[in-house]
């Protein structure tokens, strides 16, 4: 993670991160060790959750630490990969994202994109995935399994943001 997706001027130390290893449900109907990085203070909560996805078989198709892709979340969306820590800034701004502190988690980017004020869609391969009325495997939505287990956790979806919508994002802070 050193040099890639942590540096000493990260709003958290290595000593604050936990590597999760979970298991959950692949694209394939296949059972997948997935990697993820969150904070420690919510390493527990975060197992849990992923825990209720797999009883669920909520399918995640890809979950890999964001140093495969060079830290670049744009590559790791395009890959459909669900990640939590990297230290960045937010889309489209200076401050620290959440991904930062490891207080936020994406799931599916394609199938749950970004889509910002101005009708930006992230990644690109999500455009189609924009109609929310739609249901296929691997979309969150409000009354589905993901946005429930990660409520119960404390924590929030970017999909009920007014501005804005992140349908992949949850974070702790709400932010």
């Amino acid at each position: 993670m050193v040099d890639v997706s942590w540096r000493p001027s990260c709003p958290v130390s290595l000593d604050d991160l936990r590597l999760l290893e979970v298991d959950h449900w692949g694209f394939d109907r296949q059972v997948r060790r997935g990697e993820m990085v969150v904070h420690a203070d919510h390493a527990g909560a975060v197992v849990e959750v992923f825990r209720e996805l797999f009883e669920a078989r909520f399918p995640i198709e890809r979950m890999q630490l964001i140093d495969d892709f060079d830290g670049s979340d744009d590559a790791s969306m395009a890959a459909n990969n669900s990640s939590g820590f990297n230290c960045r800034t937010v889309t489209a701004g200076a401050a620290w994202s959440q991904h930062a502190s490891g207080l936020a988690i994406d799931i599916n980017p394609v199938q749950n994109p970004y889509v910002g004020a101005d009708g930006e869609v992230q990644p690109p391969a999500g455009r189609s995935f924009t109609d929310r009325s739609r249901h296929v495997d691997g979309m969150i939505h409000p009354d589905g399994p993901v946005v429930r287990a990660f409520e119960r956790a404390g924590w929030s979806w970017g999909g009920e943001w007014t501005s804005l919508k992140d349908y992949h994002h949850f974070s702790s802070t709400g932010r």
